[in-house]
């Protein structure tokens, strides 16, 4: 698909207000995209890169203004125009951009980014610019594209949705589709070492009304206030990765040490928080943060905010994935694997007195508050929902 192709399709989906139609519009455009399907995927939300890619464009608004501000004084004329351009040749260019590094890689990235504006008529300039901040308000979002790719390719939107689950990435999931069909989506599963978005919860405002949402027991934990973590290991190979699907386990090392000596399995996916504590009590979420993301001296940092590794949940163990288990037997595995000393502090109840008790010892220990569990929730990879409520401290119980 040339780029002005594309610079047409968002006009015409920015102009029509039913999703259907959008849906429609999107799933005639996939099935012609061929090799291009991933990209066009990715560029309908306004991602450039796959959220599992290392790469960033760190491009701001001052270098793109800069680099129009010089085009418009040399008088810089569209020549050959985007006809000429297709999705693959500004992908590239956005990947030259992002790797440009080093002395000098401003005027690198300011040179390409010239390159690239100067083959492409004002509007499509502004498009590309609206690409590069992820705003390319034509009201089209992941969820639209998902519903696309069903509609193209004849398959359920529940397993497109939870293809993008296990994949984190519609780009990926289009290709898929495009190459195999529904039979390719339907085979889609987790993978070790790729790591899968964090389910999420609604906030409650009260413990009662929880009780009454889990239909009278509930699994309580404390809420710690750290980084999610989700550790993939197999053998003695472990990784660890961020809320964000960032590999942080260079950061990390204390993580890794803790699987090593309390984890006993051969292969497995474990969903996590890592606390950081400083004199004994927990650190705020921003000394981690400071910590997890520092490249240099991170010996010092290592011991100035140590953390503590506290696991609430699996996803995969030996072989068998477990997101459609219910949260009670996940626990128990997870309780099979992994010493008592890193697992988050929990009971279940159906009291009322009890839960409210148990919430006041993880605030006064330091804690945020608590999550509640239903004991037959699966794990939903980045949904958020009912299955799971966290009441914190400054909610009112």
């Amino acid at each position: 698909m040339k780029f002005a192709e594309f610079a047409e399709l968002c006009s015409h989906l920015a102009s029509v207000s039913s999703r259907k139609q959008k849906i429609a519009i999107i799933a005639d455009a996939l099935k012609k995209a061929d090799g291009e399907v991933d990209i066009l995927a990715r560029f309908l939300t306004g991602t450039i890169f796959s959220p599992l890619s290392p790469l960033t464009l760190n491009v701001g608004p001052s270098m793109i203004y800069s680099v129009l501000r010089s085009l418009r004084a040399a008088r810089q004329q569209l020549l050959m125009g985007g006809d000429e351009l297709s999705l693959q040749d500004v992908y590239r260019l956005f990947e030259s951009i992002a790797k440009a590094g080093g002395e000098g890689s401003r005027r690198k990235k300011e040179n390409l980014l010239a390159a690239l504006f100067s083959r492409l008529s004002d509007d499509e300039r502004q498009l590309l610019v609206r690409l590069i901040f992820g705003e390319l308000r034509i009201g089209v979002n992941e969820g639209t594209v998902i519903d696309a790719i069903a509609e193209a390719w004849g398959c359920d939107e529940a397993e497109v949705r939870k293809a993008y689950m296990f994949l984190s990435d519609v780009g990926e999931v289009a290709a898929v589709a495009f190459k195999e069909g529904r039979r390719g989506i339907q085979s889609v599963t987790l993978q070790l070492f790729r790591p899968v978005r964090p389910m999420l919860a609604e906030m409650a405002y009260d413990l009662r009304s929880v009780l009454k949402q889990h239909g009278g027991v509930t699994a309580l934990e404390y809420k710690y206030d750290g980084i999610r973590v989700q550790i993939h290991a197999k053998d003695d190979k472990i990784r660890v990765f961020s809320r964000r699907l960032s590999d942080i386990t260079g950061q990390v090392p204390d993580v890794v040490s803790a699987v090593r000596r309390h984890v006993k399995a051969e292969s497995f996916v474990l969903d996590g928080e890592a606390v950081g504590y400083v004199e004994g009590k927990p650190a705020s979420f921003q000394d981690i943060a400071k910590r997890v993301q520092r490249q240099r001296d991170l010996d010092k940092f290592l011991r100035k905010v140590p953390l503590k590794l506290f696991l609430f949940d699996i996803l995969y163990l030996d072989g068998e994935v477990l997101v459609d288990f219910p949260y009670e037997e996940r626990w128990k595995k997870l309780s099979s694997i992994a010493s008592q000393e890193i697992l988050v502090k929990r009971i279940v109840t159906g009291s009322l007195e009890e839960a409210e008790k148990f919430y006041r010892a993880a605030v006064e220990e330091g804690h945020e508050g608590v999550m509640a569990k239903r004991l037959d929730s699966n794990y939903e990879p980045g949904t958020r929902g009912k299955k799971w409520f966290k009441v914190k401290s400054t909610d009112t119980i």
